[in-house]
């Protein structure tokens, strides 16, 4: 071999390297939007479930609100063939995964998947370890838009090793797949996973509760409040293509309407995914509206795709704020307590200033109109002190946009 066939050959080989190490770009732009099955269903998935949950998701209007993705979670597998292929459950999924890709896609939706970087997922079907490429390619010959990937009994393997493979399998199987990290923030992917993942967790799972942690005997699920709690300090690694993950909504499943629109309005506030999790063919009125509010969800998919920030806590009624394109902001209202708070707010004596962005919303020198975004209403400017009584377990949810 001569020296130039060897340096070609060495430049193939890295530029082979540079190939495989990339995640799909042009996806996630904005927080992702779907529905999965697990915090309503757990194991209990099957073809028409999904088929339904597709068809409910747009005749609920859902669609057309933006939610896209609708995800299988664990328990589908059926096993693996004699070359090492997964297949599903022909039983739970008699016309297998490209049928209900198929189905799901001529709604105008995706379909996601679900698997696990260890040797078994959490529910104990086959996972990923050792079969990634293999798993990537079916995915992608299926039709699978979405893969979250868990991270159960993965026996003390390095997580930036494991999220890295299957990052690539997806891509070198060359179909564009979201991927959804679910390290339930343990190794801290929030610092390396931006260039692996379009989301990570950050934390474990969500419990059906305003402020509480449900011991599972070795481990904990929270509620909606300590998840909240746990996104401090992690703005700053969330953007475009890259978002932390406090996980699914619970709006539907049980939270009272109050606290369903404070979890929905602060998940907002958060730039974080918006999966529901409840049942969509079996939605109450409250809980659509909840669901479909377009202008929260407008502040959510806000084109800049800053994570907001708490202002103030006093006495658990908390003020957040988050920086908008055109100089606008969302600020948000939080009544973390059991009895109704009074809010006085006099814009002209605050000075809110996003540090780690650079946004300012210099009250003083500029003054902006106000929209309530859960009564639907324009309420003034921020000339007048704001006064409002918030409900036990609430928000008052307002955009703030500056007069021209």
């Amino acid at each position: 071999m001569n020296s130039k066939t060897s340096c070609l050959g060495i430049f193939i080989f890295l530029f082979g390297i540079l190939i495989q190490a990339q995640k799909f770009e042009k996806l996630a732009l904005t927080p992702p939007m779907g529905w999965n099955s697990w915090n309503k269903f757990g194991c209990e998935v099957n073809e028409e479930l999904i088929r339904s949950i597709a068809d409910a998701m747009v005749e609920s209007g859902m669609k057309d609100a933006g939610y896209e993705y609708i995800v299988i979670d664990d328990c589908w597998q059926g096993g693996r063939d004699s070359l090492g292929f997964i297949y599903p459950d022909s039983a739970k999924f008699p016309n297998g995964m490209k049928a209900l890709a198929d189905y799901v896609h001529s709604k105008g939706l995706k379909l996601g998947i679900y698997s696990d970087a260890g040797t078994k997922t959490c529910a104990g079907y086959p996972g990923s370890r050792g079969y990634e490429y293999q798993d990537a390619l079916q995915y992608a010959l299926w039709g699978i838009d979405y893969l979250k990937y868990d991270w159960c009994n993965t026996e003390n393997i390095n997580p930036i090793g494991a999220y890295s493979t299957m990052r690539d399998a997806l891509y070198k199987a060359g179909r564009p797949i979201l991927f959804s990290m679910c390290e339930w923030g343990t190794s801290k992917p929030w610092e390396w996973a931006k260039d692996i993942a379009h989301m990570w967790r950050t934390t474990g799972d969500i419990f059906i509760c305003w402020d509480c942690k449900h011991d599972h005997g070795g481990w904990y699920s929270w509620g909606v409040m300590k998840i909240l709690d746990m996104q401090e300090g992690l703005r700053q690694y969330a953007g475009p293509g890259h978002w932390n993950d406090p996980d699914m909504l619970e709006v539907g499943n049980g939270l009272s309407v109050n606290e369903d629109r404070a979890h929905f309005s602060m998940w907002a506030m958060l730039a974080a995914p918006l999966i529901a999790g409840n049942d969509l063919r079996n939605m109450s009125k409250e809980t659509v509206e909840i669901l479909t509010n377009q202008e929260v969800i407008a502040v959510n998919q806000d084109s800049l795709g800053i994570q907001g920030f708490k202002y103030n806590s006093i006495d658990s009624l908390e003020t957040w704020f988050k920086p908008l394109s055109n100089g606008e902001w969302a600020v948000c209202f939080l009544n973390r307590r059991d009895q109704p708070a009074v809010i006085k707010f006099d814009w002209k004596i605050e000075n809110v200033v996003d540090e780690i962005f650079g946004f300012e919303t210099a009250f003083n020198e500029t003054i902006y109109n106000i929209r309530n975004l859960w009564d639907k209403k324009n309420i003034g400017n921020t000339k007048r002190v704001f006064k409002a009584t918030v409900p036990s377990h609430d928000v008052i949810m307002l955009r703030l946009t500056p007069l021209k």
